[in-house]
């Protein structure tokens, strides 16, 4: 028995121990990697909060701008970031998606399951958590959200602190407005009520 000529290069010969037996198609091999993640201070000061039901921000010296998780630098001018601003645990629904397929080692994720990113008030950019508390097609961009937390003797320094946010009941925030606009409607100066036109700009 002899396999395919390898590129022109002749052909391989099995040895006569492996004279008709079925070759390989596939190998199953076990991996595991492991991490081992060390957290900026910014990283670390926020990770911490979570300890005591916290959620911080660092603010951008150039505009105001309020980023979570905070990274220690503005990305867009590269300019450090050391105003640590407390946020609240409330906001909106920027932008969701439903999914059907369930990911490995979450059985805890009943399917179907809401990702979301919440965009917290008086953030400039939202970040990405579970909705629950209500049907999936409930779900909607603008919503007002809450956090939900552990249990007081389960928190710990890590962002899991917050095992999904609910919707609050209140008015939704108009879809105009909502996710990054947010933001860009404050740096406008705009109320609520100006027109739409103004926004988009």
């Amino acid at each position: 028995m002899s396999a395919e000529p390898d590129g022109g290069a002749g052909e391989v010969r099995l040895p006569p121990s492996l004279e008709g037996v079925e070759r390989v198609q596939s190998v199953r091999t076990p991996i595991r990697l492991e991490y081992d993640y060390r957290p900026s201070a910014a990283a670390e000061s926020y990770l911490r909060a979570y300890e005591d039901r916290r959620i911080i921000g660092h603010r951008s010296p150039v505009d105001g701008a309020v980023f979570i998780p905070p990274r220690g630098v503005d990305p867009r001018h590269g300019t450090a970031t050391t105003d640590e601003v407390e946020l609240p645990d409330t906001g909106h629904v920027g932008n969701f998606c439903v999914t059907h397929l369930p990911i490995p080692g979450r059985k805890d994720l009943e399917l179907p399951y809401v990702s979301a990113w919440i965009h917290l008030d008086g953030a400039a950019v939202g970040f990405l958590g579970l909705v629950r508390g209500c049907a999936t097609d409930e779900v909607r961009i603008g919503m007002r959200v809450r956090a939900v937390w552990k249990p007081d003797d389960e928190l710990g320094a890590t962002a899991e602190n917050i095992l999904h946010w609910e919707p609050t009941g209140e008015p939704d925030v108009p879809v105009e407005w909502a996710g990054n606009r947010a933001f860009l409607r404050g740096q406008a100066g705009l109320e609520d009520g100006a027109d739409d036109e103004a926004t988009d700009a």
